[in-house]
């Protein structure tokens, strides 16, 4: 039976049918006498690799993302699982709307291996309309959905700038925080395709602070006609990739921040010491692992991220600190359409006594409980544990009118899930938080909403272990 197998997808392969419901068509090849030898050996030798389609990223660049070469030789029980894999690989790269991948021209036991590819369109000038608050629950209901707590302006972006998967991002933005920032990118500098360098500026202020928390709950400090809060960061990226899976990055940042004097008399520990600025360099090693069907929305697969960084060296160490931190994450196929994920992520900060801005534990960024939105807990290390079971309802296309062809079709997918988080924080100087030091869980039900271009609408409502429950919206992708 298994050997039938064997000959009936080396038929398939010989007709030419390719992934993703394209025909493949085949041009050339070994006749009959070919099949027999194809089916009898059970394998295929790439002779080449072609790829078709792009017309701004460079082949190379593509070729660099598949990890097969011209040589390798794939076994036909394989190959349909290999080229759905290395299809993959191209549309992780964020480059690609879709990609094709097919076998045609048979000689023998050898053929050709052809990815078509649609380009994503990589030029954004689009205007910024972000809310300064953490999440859109604690801004609509906490803080009254004012709309002088709203960051507008405008935000370009150029990927794919020399066809090299380089990228060039510049803002600039008024409101509650004022913002200039520019950053480029180049993931690859050598002839090897493993060496890549960026850099980044940026300068910031704000007429209003987070200078401290009480009960858990951020409190805000501002003057109407002056700036509290002035902030520059000046950094180097270094990034190492010589497989596809696994990527090294060294950062390399200085940061100074000057608050005013009113700032540290109202909190003499928000910089430390009572200090009104603080200098300081932040060096920070990063270890990525992504092996997964989708490296956006996974659902199958596993993600792997470690860091080892250092505040503070030599004269320029007004904070000082080292830390560690992991975030892993296992996801699984359980059943068709169904789909399970586990995920744990981390942080130890040696030593536990720090100035307030930098104990940023619980719910700022992606570490949070979902169910606690409203809350923070500060602290120096905390754990978080999640669970997410998802169940594919809808998958499906919107087309668009008037929009180009190439981009006139919107891929859906909406999931329904259920979800458990639990955590802890820890602090040597908690306060009146009553969140700190405690075991914390939270649980609850939602809806993903995930299309291309890296977006996902998540509808969650959840309740924590103080009883509290809500309807919770988020733009951002969860383990």
């Amino acid at each position: 039976m298994l050997r039938c197998c064997y000959y009936l997808l080396g038929i398939i392969c010989l007709l030419g049918i390719g992934l993703s419901g394209t025909a493949a068509g085949r041009k050339g090849g070994g006749g009959d006498g070919a099949t027999a030898l194809v089916q009898d050996s059970g394998y295929l030798v790439v002779r080449n690799i072609i790829v078709i389609g792009n017309k701004k990223t460079r082949t190379s660049i593509i070729l660099r993302e598949i990890s097969t070469v011209p040589g390798d030789t794939i076994y036909l029980k394989d190959l349909a699982e290999t080229l759905e894999e290395r299809r993959k690989q191209l549309l992780n790269t964020s480059l690609f709307l879709n990609v094709t991948a097919n076998v045609k021209n048979w000689e023998g036991n050898s053929a050709e291996l052809v990815f078509e590819v649609w380009e994503r369109w990589y030029t954004f000038a689009f205007p910024i309309f972000k809310l300064a608050d953490r999440n859109f629950n604690q801004w609509w209901v906490e803080k009254g959905h004012k709309f002088n707590r709203l960051n507008l302006g405008v935000k370009g972006m150029q990927e794919n700038l020399t066809g090299r998967n380089d990228g060039l991002d510049a803002t600039l933005q008024f409101g509650y925080t004022q913002k200039i920032s520019l950053a480029y990118n180049l993931p690859y500098i050598d002839k090897g395709f493993r060496h890549g360098l960026g850099i980044l500026f940026a300068y910031s202020r704000n007429r209003e602070v987070n200078n401290l928390t009480s009960n858990n709950k951020q409190q805000f400090f501002k003057k109407d006609d002056e700036y509290l809060r002035q902030a520059y960061v000046i950094g180097l990226r270094y990034s190492y990739r010589k497989a596809i899976n696994t990527r090294h990055q060294v950062f390399l940042n200085y940061n100074y921040e000057k608050v005013a004097d009113s700032v540290a008399v109202l909190n003499p520990d928000y910089l430390g010491k009572g200090r009104t600025s603080v200098r300081f360099i932040d060096l920070t090693y990063r270890f990525t692992y992504i092996k997964a069907d989708s490296w956006i929305y996974p659902l199958k697969g596993v993600s792997i991220m470690g860091e080892a960084g250092k505040r503070g060296i030599g004269p320029l160490s007004d904070i000082d600190d080292v830390r560690f931190r992991l975030n892993f994450t296992k996801y699984w196929q359980v059943h068709r359409k169904t789909f399970l994920s586990l995920g744990m992520r981390g942080q130890v900060k040696f030593s536990d006594e720090q100035p307030y801005i930098n104990q940023q534990a619980l719910g700022y960024g992606d570490d949070y409980l979902r169910g606690l939105e409203y809350y923070v807990v500060d602290g120096t290390s905390f754990a978080i544990l999640k669970s997410t079971l998802r169940q594919e309802l809808v998958s499906f296309k919107i087309k668009l009118p008037i929009v180009p062809k190439k981009f006139n079709t919107v891929p859906v997918r909406i999931l329904a899930k259920t979800f458990g988080d639990a955590g802890y924080a820890y602090s040597k100087f908690p306060g009146n938080g009553f969140l700190n030091n405690r075991f914390l869980y939270t649980g609850g039900i939602g809806l993903d909403i995930v299309s291309f271009y890296d977006t996902c609408l998540r509808i969650e409502y959840s309740v924590n272990q103080l009883g509290q429950k809500g309807l919770f919206l988020h733009t951002s992708v969860d383990m």
